[in-house]
């Protein structure tokens, strides 16, 4: 991955979270305003609490529906995204690249560290309830002889 995908993976990230804050501010300002408008109205006209409870209806209605808003826009560029970078041939997060299962390490030319992982294939399976325990072998890790069971 160049240093120029590295940015551009971290602006679109920036801008994800940008927009999970706003949504975190239509939560908020939504309700006061609403409830501002209503105080004003009731100081103006002198009506009670009337105003402020219903512009504050009004208003939490606003945020809710601000979120809903955002929150389609956000899926809808995060679908796209993802489908761009697909059809760009880019691995996404989680994603094996070509010829690679998800548990094989990278070829870095380290031996010892390719030795020493081991599949799921390969790993023994724990024992059920009601077998009996299986005899301590030694670790296959290389440089060590601790037990493992």
């Amino acid at each position: 991955m160049s240093f120029r995908e590295i940015l551009q993976q971290q602006q679109r990230g920036l801008e994800f979270m940008g927009s999970v804050g706003v949504i975190g501010l239509h939560m908020v300002s939504g309700p006061l305003v609403g409830f501002g408008i209503g105080y004003g109205l009731d100081y103006w006209l002198d009506s009670g609490p009337w105003g402020k409870l219903v512009f504050l209806i009004i208003g939490i209605g606003a945020g809710f529906l601000n979120v809903y808003r955002d929150s389609r826009q956000l899926l809808r560029r995060m679908a796209r995204d993802e489908a761009r970078s697909r059809a760009a041939g880019e691995a996404g997060p989680g994603v094996p690249e070509a010829g690679q299962t998800p548990r094989e390490p990278r070829d870095t030319g380290d031996e010892e560290a390719r030795a020493g992982s081991a599949t799921p294939a390969s790993r023994p399976e724990p024992p059920r309830v009601g077998q009996a325990p299986r005899e301590p072998r030694e670790c296959a890790a290389p440089g060590h002889g601790v037990p493992r069971v």
